[in-house]
């Protein structure tokens, strides 16, 4: 789970990435993967393969449930539908997942999974099993802009965007392992073991908007995988122009990757503070609550020894969020090798916690997990794309 940032770039440049656009058709089988597509996308693409344009509305509703629903990867399977019909399909249609390369399984339950996508890039996508519920956190690209000094993804350059169905594809791919997918005829079971979804893995998720905002409408759909909108986060660095994007076109909850208490330390540890400052950032998050209907922002608050977590820090925060309804969620720094930082004492995390609770915010801390297979917070890093800097190269830019 990565607390994101940017270098900064010219004021006047437009919010995007120079990457790799993937098509729709699947180089391999020349076919539409449907996984990702919008509801209207998907009605579009059946009725250019043949379906008649009066019924590809009811066509779009079957073929949703049969995949979103019932996790169903085979058209021939979708007995509602005639068989001619599941033919014409099957020739111009995919159901395809990333590939599962590795899946590792923590002490504490945790599971990380290696998954492989187009172009053979590798993403990590992580599963924190809890006693009320269970959290999903999984990427939005392959790699990060992103130059974080205290984040081991930020030492990973950024290779492309993931599309809609990447990361749909995801929270598909930990369903298949955790066997949650309905059976026909089986009692109704409400329980979710994928009952949240954080998109705070690799990657700005605000760097890759619209792919992101598909995936979710679809993640959202009470017809399929149907998680409300409250049990999704997305977490951001503070990219300030797509905050109200995010609010009036998702409506999820917001966390925002904040970490330091004034623009000195933030423009070190998380360098897009250089074009969108604290002030500009605090801004766009006291509109977020009114425009998304969200009841609170998450502050997310790495603590790093000598660095942010001074009670002067905890004081300087509290007057920052003031009137914002917020919770202020503290992350023990997760070390990694070359790792320019270390972690805050607990005696000393835990006066950083005293101060901002008797302010009367919620002050968590939260719990290291699957820390022996690097599936922390700030730890995920792809194994292809790994080209680790050295611990030299790391800690001169923390200090520029």
């Amino acid at each position: 789970m990565t607390q994101a940032a940017t270098n900064a770039a010219p004021a006047s440049a437009p919010i995007t990435q120079d990457v790799l656009t993937i098509p729709r058709k699947l180089p391999e089988t020349g076919r539409v993967n449907i996984i990702g597509l919008t509801r209207e996308e998907l009605r579009e693409a059946l009725i250019a393969a043949g379906t008649p344009e009066k019924q590809a509305r009811m066509r779009v509703g079957q073929i949703w449930q049969w995949v979103y629903h019932w996790g169903l990867r085979d058209f021939a399977q979708m007995t509602n539908l005639a068989k001619d019909y599941r033919a014409l399909l099957a020739q111009a249609f995919d159901i395809s997942l990333p590939e599962i390369v590795t899946r590792q399984v923590s002490a504490d339950g945790t599971r990380k999974y290696l998954l492989r996508i187009a172009g053979g890039h590798e993403v990590e996508t992580v599963y924190i099993p809890e006693e009320t519920r269970g959290t999903l956190c999984i990427s939005s690209q392959v790699g990060c802009t992103l130059t974080c000094s205290f984040c081991h993804t930020g030492t990973q350059k950024l290779v492309r965007n993931l599309t809609a169905g990447e990361i749909v594809g995801q929270v598909m791919v930990a369903r298949d392992d955790l066997g949650e997918w309905p059976q026909p005829g089986a009692p109704r079971d409400e329980t979710r073991l994928v009952s949240n979804v954080v998109l705070m893995g690799m990657g700005e998720p605000l760097y890759n908007f619209d792919n992101v905002r598909n995936a979710m409408k679809v993640v959202m759909d009470g017809e399929g995988i149907s998680l409300s909108r409250r049990r999704i986060t997305l977490s951001t660095s503070g990219i300030v122009p797509e905050i109200a994007k995010t609010a009036e076109e998702i409506g999820c909850l917001l966390a925002v990757s904040f970490h330091a208490t004034t623009d000195e330390t933030r423009d070190r540890l998380v360098p897009v503070n250089k074009k969108w400052n604290i002030e500009k950032l605090l801004g766009a998050l006291r509109e977020y609550p009114r425009l998304s209907n969200s009841e609170r922002i998450t502050f997310e608050y790495v603590m790093l020894d000598g660095v942010n977590d001074s009670d002067d820090d905890a004081r300087r925060l509290l007057r920052l969020i003031r009137g914002i309804p917020a919770k202020i969620n503290l992350i023990p720094f997760n070390e990694w090798p070359g790792a320019p930082y270390k972690r805050s004492s607990w005696e000393r995390i835990e006066s950083f916690a005293d101060i901002v609770h008797k302010a009367g915010y919620a002050s968590p801390i939260r719990t290291p997990r699957g820390e022996d297979i690097m599936a922390a917070c700030g730890q995920l890093k792809s194994a292809t794309e790994r080209g680790r800097k050295s611990r030299a190269e790391i800690a001169a830019e923390a200090r520029a």
